[in-house]
């Protein structure tokens, strides 16, 4: 289990983590979510006390990192896939990691099967491509057989072959009991390994939910096509729906019934003795229910070729 309360990082004049508090539980994945600048990297930094919290605390089994004995036993970490000796082999790069931590050599050579990489353990990482570097940090993180794993951005730099390879990898974490926290800006790619997310803006905590749970916060839409149009659009306003005509990609005309699910819209019609051509669900995407929950917490917007008027020009934390 990993614990975040009152959690609070200021650099200077900038709050860049505030009054943050959630848990991450063993068995599921967990996405840490959040806009350029919503504090994510910052928050994880702290979870592995490479950043001291200006106030409030994060435990792991009840413990700060600091505390932690032979901590890559505990905690396995991917946040900067670069950071890597550019001179050393694959191997030796994770002997030195093994060795701090008293951990076998042979794991050296369990950690780079695992992540596909043992036809070039001997090669030197500098010359490694950067889905390659992300491997390299996943056998690091994986090195000490851990019970908690934190991962920033894991699948840069992956084909999409090692992008599906990541997800299951991921997903095989958690069914075996692990805590796994993935913080990631490609919400499509979330939406598939996720279990459970928490969402931040401005550092602030915006939601702590199941994925299911945090997409239906978004209304659900309905469209429906008819011979009988214009008394559809009738019997629907009558009824009380706020209906607005549409096109079909077709070009064929349509009907947009918004807070509303088929089951209403057709029992409608059917009690009208309308005939209906199409009658089609949406729910929102995760990645539109996250750009409307979080759209006034974005840090920097694009606002044509030279940004909006008045758009911030320096960086923040992360």
């Amino acid at each position: 289990m990993l614990r975040v309360e009152n959690l609070t990082k200021v650099f200077g004049q900038v709050r860049a983590v505030e009054d943050l508090t959630f848990e991450v539980r063993p068995g599921v994945v967990t996405g840490f979510l959040g806009p350029n600048g919503a504090g994510k990297s910052t928050t994880m930094r702290m979870m592995l006390g490479l950043d001291r919290p200006t106030s409030g605390t994060v435990t792991i089994n009840g413990q700060p990192y600091r505390d932690l004995d032979h901590p890559l036993r505990q905690v396995g970490a991917l946040l900067d896939a670069g950071w890597i000796h550019p001179n050393r082999s694959a191997r030796s790069h994770l002997r030195w990691m093994a060795a701090s931590n008293g951990i076998p050599k042979r794991r050296v050579d369990e950690a780079l099967e695992m992540v596909g990489l043992s036809s070039v353990a001997s090669k030197r990482a500098g010359g490694f491509s950067l889905g390659m570097k992300q491997r390299l940090g996943l056998a690091g993180a994986m090195l000490g057989d851990p019970h908690t794993l934190l991962f920033d951005e894991p699948v840069n730099g992956l084909d999409p072959e090692g992008i599906v390879w990541i997800r299951g990898f991921m997903r095989n974490l958690a069914r075996e009991g692990r805590t796994v926290l993935v913080s990631s800006h490609l919400l499509t790619e979330m939406s598939l390994t996720a279990d459970h997310l928490v969402v931040i803006g401005q550092g602030r905590l915006i939601a702590d939910c199941s994925v299911g749970e945090f997409t239906s916060r978004a209304s659900s839409s309905v469209r429906v096509r008819s011979p009988q149009l214009p008394e559809l659009h009738r019997v629907l306003a009558e009824a009380g729906l706020s209906v607005t005509p549409g096109m079909a990609n077709d070009g064929r005309p349509v009907l947009n019934i918004a807070d509303v699910v088929t089951d209403q819209v057709g029992d409608i019609a059917a009690h009208a003795g309308i005939a209906l051509h199409e009658l089609t669900g949406a729910t929102a995407s995760l990645e539109e229910v996250f750009m409307s929950m979080t759209a006034g917490a974005v840090q920097y917007q694009g606002g044509g070729p030279h940004g909006p008027a008045g758009a911030p020009t320096q960086g923040g934390p992360r």
